[in-house]
């Protein structure tokens, strides 16, 4: 994992590969970002005429790289840029984010960078350092060593104060959720043949006594005993039995409890109702949600944030075979509600609908449940935006306000009673899929027919942002991205200080 440190150190004395420094667009060419005063006069103050001459503009993203003064112990320095002020003038989280990430992942196989982006307050070192460790990232489990490049090992952040209280706890932070999201990352990023069920849950378990969390596993013979008719409708055609995975972290003075449930297919070919061609290569990304859930429970534990966070992992791998649920077949759900299986291609929903209900026999204040439920989301907010529904209006409105502050991007989307008619069976009391329109809200108000009485719940629909089949940009790599991990711990954090909305 990247290390980060705080530095009040001169830059041109800090040995390192390369110093960054933050490039404004402006009307009138480019300029330099505050932090970057002592990188500046190196170059005798022309450090903007220079990049200018070089073709940077300062659009969002774009590096130039230029060979450092003489007398600076780096050799290199990297601008950056940060695209226009906003109109009250600095910059935003996100753009400090994204700046940051985009420079980290330039440098892979690099020992260390310095920093010398604007620092105004704790909230721009958290976004530098997240930035920063979460642009590092990479996945090479599978790859040969050699020629593979290692994440940037160090970031030095100038400009924060290490004995700042503020800014010291705001990168101790950072440190730890870019860790526990780059843990989700790579679980999502895990084939199949290595990540399922039985091999999650032993994964899980082994995290247990690290963290300070209670972790209990629910296998294929509890689940039968137990009336989960919905995990394991799905997961009977595969030859690995389903899992359902309680995490359970309790915190000192806790003033809320909150339960996070993730849908967990390890592996999606649609069952029966076979997925085409070309839409089965990436299905290992179908358990971000119980990723994401996982890397927020545990980043609650090792922040000892003051809340009962509990997480469920509903685990199944959903496969074609003789023993596979078929269309029509009939579901008892746990709880007793029965469910005609239309679709088994729209599983998800089945393995958490058990999960809620059984999540809300513990009372909970509150449950948010994540998935990678719908293609629907994704033709209607594309590929970087998650939507989010609740029976609660405030509480809707607090989630996607946590997202956006975080840096995830979301969308309030309604639940409306209307399309709950298209859930209607003639043979159970619901089925699994309804029309064809407005699918993604359909999902939703299926998952909430499982949610306690009176339980705050929310669902947020990570289709799209869960998994980046494209080129990496930003802090975000190809692959998968840990979407939701932020929102989550954001929520927590609030809960521990009364403020769930």
């Amino acid at each position: 994992m990247t290390a980060l440190t705080l530095s009040t150190a001169a830059v041109p004395g800090l040995r390192a590969d390369a110093i960054v420094v933050g490039v404004v667009k402006d009307d009138e060419g480019p300029r330099l970002a505050p932090g970057a005063e002592a990188v500046d006069k190196g170059y005798d103050g022309k450090l903007a005429d220079l990049l200018e001459t070089l073709g940077a503009t300062g659009a969002p993203g774009e590096l130039t790289r230029l060979a450092a003064p003489s007398g600076f112990k780096a050799p290199l320095v990297i601008a950056v840029g940060l695209g226009a002020e906003e109109d009250e003038g600095g910059f935003g989280t996100e753009t400090l984010r994204r700046a940051a990430g985009v420079v980290a992942r330039s440098l892979a196989g690099k020992a260390k960078a310095v920093y010398a982006l604007p620092v105004g307050d704790a909230d721009d070192v958290a976004a530098i350092g997240e930035g920063a460790l979460l642009g590092a990232y990479a996945f090479a489990t599978y790859k040969d060593d050699e020629g593979v490049k290692a994440p940037l090992a160090e970031v030095v952040l100038v400009g924060a104060k290490p004995r700042d209280k503020g800014h010291k706890a705001a990168a101790e932070r950072a440190q730890v959720l870019a860790e526990e999201l780059n843990r989700a990352r790579d679980l999502v990023n895990i084939p199949a043949n290595d990540l399922y069920p039985e091999s999650f849950a032993a994964l899980v378990q082994g995290l247990a006594k690290d963290y300070g969390v209670k972790v209990t596993v629910l296998d294929e013979k509890a689940l039968t005993k137990g009336g989960f008719g919905g995990i394991m409708g799905v997961g009977q055609g595969s030859q690995r039995p389903p899992r359902l995975v309680k995490v359970e972290y309790k915190g000192a003075r806790a003033k809320a409890s909150l339960a996070f449930v993730g849908k967990g297919i390890t592996y999606d070919s649609g069952g029966i109702s076979l997925k085409p061609a070309g839409h089965n290569e990436t299905m290992k990304c179908d358990m971000g949600g119980a990723a994401a859930v996982l890397a927020s429970v545990l980043t609650a534990a090792k922040l000892k944030l003051p809340a009962h966070v509990t997480g469920w992992l509903a685990l199944a791998e959903n496969m074609p075979s003789g023993s596979a649920t078929r269309p029509g077949d009939v579901l008892r759900m746990y709880g007793g509600k029965t469910v005609e299986v239309l679709n088994t291609d729209a599983e998800g929903r089945l393995v958490m609908a058990d999960a809620i209900a059984r999540a809300s026999e513990d009372g909970p204040d509150v449950i948010v449940d994540v998935a990678t439920l719908t293609g629907a989301m994704m033709v209607a907010l594309g590929n970087e935006m998650f939507g989010v529904m609740a029976n609660d209006d405030e509480f809707r409105a607090t989630l996607h306000e946590l997202s956006e502050s975080a840096g995830e991007p979301s969308w309030e989307m309604p639940l409306p009673k209307s399309l709950l008619k298209g859930l209607d069976s003639g043979v159970a009391d619901l089925a699994n899929v309804g029309g064809r329109m407005g699918g993604g809200l359909t999902a939703g108000l299926f998952l909430q027919e499982f949610v306690g009485e009176g339980i705050r719940w929310a669902h947020l629909d990570i289709a799209g942002p869960a998994f980046n089949e494209g080129a990496p940009y930003g802090y975000t790599p190809k692959g998968g991205t840990g979407t939701a991990v932020r929102t989550l711990v954001r929520l927590v954090e609030a809960a521990g200080k009364g403020e769930l909305g």
